[in-house]
């Protein structure tokens, strides 16, 4: 197994930037706020933006064959590569990697220890072939031993202080704009828009407000072990080793059950890993929309698909047509991708 695809089943980042405006709005609402101005300036002219438009208005219309009431419509993200990018590797693993060397000193022995070694050392080739125990052993040993407010404030750093390879902004600045114009339409029509990611969910919860105007409680993901203790008198949460829930491929739809309680209308993914969250939501016999970002833009992005390392799509690809998904051109339906005006 390739090790990058390994970390993609096992399932573990997440991130992105821009804030968008607008809360969760009155349930009642209809699409009729959104008219007053083009909710989706970022989207080109064309098939897949008709559709989006079309399902929103088909869908929050009283008398439409199609309405759905407020209390159901419930909208569903993955994160890494549907909001934000994800290439060169899921940017959750770059925190992990970028924590080894933060706290490499409490750790004299990982100098001669592996997988720890090859990260201390920017052993690539090592780094490439590593499997998923390694994997597992690098994320638990980095996320483990930290209380739940403690985890939170060095993502928070990580967040202010790291930098992209390629593109040299903050993580948080390579959230897709048209992405988040989405999330607002999708609110201001009366919808709730949760994320369901592969990503870790305290990971996550540090920003999804901030960036995405998704509240933590909103958000579910994959999660480690917790321990409640009383230290000094203060009640504690503390992360320790062990994965409690992985939010992947067949654990997506069971993640939306669990933690939501209600069939999604919409789902949007980009990716193999989100193909079981999409059959759940959209299967083709009922009142729903699936939605597929492809990154075929290798200019503004990354151009991958089928033979990717990080973020496979070609399962979903192959389906997509047979049960009605749109699949997302970044390319041809989106005018920009990024929101900082220093990007693409």
């Amino acid at each position: 197994m390739k090790p990058y695809l390994a970390i993609s089943t096992l399932a573990f980042l997440s991130l992105t930037a821009c804030a968008p405006t607008g809360t969760e709005t009155d349930p009642e609402s209809t699409t009729s706020s959104a008219a007053a101005v083009d909710p989706l300036p970022s989207w080109n002219e064309g098939a897949t933006r008709t559709a989006i438009l079309s399902f929103v208005e088909r869908t929050t219309t009283a008398g439409s064959p199609d309405f759905v009431p407020p209390a159901e419509r419930i909208a569903v993200f993955d994160n890494d590569g549907t909001l934000w990018s994800e290439q060169p590797l899921y940017f959750q693993f770059l925190f992990a990697l970028d924590r080894v060397k933060a706290v490499a000193a409490d750790h004299p022995e990982w100098k001669e220890t592996e997988p720890f070694r090859a990260v201390l050392e920017d052993d690539r080739e090592a780094l490439a072939g590593m499997g998923m125990h390694e994997i597992v052993e690098i994320v638990m040993a980095t996320h483990s031993g930290l209380t739940t407010d403690e985890f939170a404030q060095v993502v928070e750093e990580w967040m202010a202080t790291a930098r992209h390879p390629r593109f040299g902004v903050p993580y948080t600045d390579l959230v897709y704009q048209p992405m988040l114009e989405l999330l607002s339409y999708l609110r201001e029509s009366g919808f709730k828009t949760f994320i369901v990611s592969g990503g870790g969910i305290d990971f996550m919860r540090v920003f999804t407000e901030r960036v995405y105007g998704i509240p933590p409680e909103q958000v579910v993901g994959s999660s480690g072990n917790l321990e409640f203790a009383m230290v000094d008198g203060v009640p504690t949460l503390t992360k320790t080793a062990g994965l409690d829930f992985i939010d992947d491929k067949a654990g997506k739809p069971v993640g939306i059950w669990r933690f939501i309680g209600r069939r999604p209308i919409l789902a949007g993914g980009n990716s193999d890993g989100d193909l079981q969250m999409l059959q759940y939501t959209a299967p083709g016999d009922r009142t729903a929309f699936g939605l597929i970002v492809h990154h075929d833009d290798d200019e503004r992005e990354v151009a991958y698909d089928r033979d990717s390392h990080v973020g496979r799509l070609d399962v979903a690809l192959t389906e997509a047509p047979e049960r009605g998904w749109v699949v997302v051109s970044m390319k041809n339906d989106w005018s920009k991708v990024f929101p900082s005006p220093e990007l693409p």
